[in-house]
């Protein structure tokens, strides 16, 4: 009789689980975790250098007179920003970087258009990039420097 329990008590153990790791397989299908967006962002090479040191893993404060982070939702724009702006200025050279966000944190920003339907970024208050840095998944990637 003792026997008896015992098989029954692990075939019910085993429905236990088999019940919970089929709900725990159909939470994962239902709520994706961790997605993420591709953004970019056009950088000088004083950036770039922070960025670097910092292990491709951050973006570097904004200085006091930078109140926003500004990272653009698409390559063609940040590369416009890259090429024609920052090779006019500084040390002359511009970079695309691009890298992934969790799109959870994105949530409670607006995308701003600020020109033509490529001009699309994120308005990212300074205050915020700590917690922005944070939300980034994986590394920071360089995908295209320019020169003046």
């Amino acid at each position: 009789m003792g026997a008896g329990r015992n098989t029954r008590h692990r075939s019910e153990g085993d429905d236990k689980t088999t019940v919970a790791a089929k709900q725990e397989h159909e939470d994962k299908i239902v709520e994706p975790v961790n997605e993420t967006i591709t953004l970019f962002r056009p950088v000088g090479s004083d950036e770039m250098n922070l960025i670097r040191s910092g292990g491709y893993r951050e973006f570097p404060p904004r200085l006091p007179h930078q109140p926003i982070f500004y990272p653009v939702l698409n390559e063609e724009y940040a590369t416009q920003i890259a090429r024609d702006w920052n090779t006019k200025s500084g040390s002359r050279r511009g970079f695309v970087t691009r890298f992934q966000v969790r799109t959870e944190f994105l949530h409670r920003y607006e995308v701003q258009t600020v020109g033509g339907a490529i001009h699309q970024e994120y308005w990212i208050p300074a205050e915020d990039l700590p917690e922005f840095n944070r939300n980034i998944v994986g590394l920071i990637e360089v995908i295209a420097e320019y020169r003046g």
